[in-house]
């Protein structure tokens, strides 16, 4: 782990989560939820995110488009 004031380590993951909290976690309310069902709904949010989402400084591709398009996956 990085130490205190290093913030260019976790630049991506303070992202990430920053974004799973405001698009995904605040707008709900999960009381009705049981943790499995929100185990299964963080799991389709992050299957969308690294799969599906649109980025457009990508190039308005997915990330796996973009990987693919570098030839990083077949």
């Amino acid at each position: 782990m990085s130490r205190k004031a290093s913030s260019q380590d976790n630049a991506a993951c303070e992202g990430f989560f920053g974004r799973l909290k405001t698009e995904f976690f605040y707008p709900r309310d999960w009381r009705a939820f049981t943790v499995a069902q929100f185990i299964d709904e963080v799991d389709a949010y992050i299957h969308w995110y690294n799969e599906t989402r649109i980025k457009m400084s990508l190039g308005g591709r997915s990330p796996i488009e973009y990987r693919k398009s570098l030839g990083l996956m077949p």
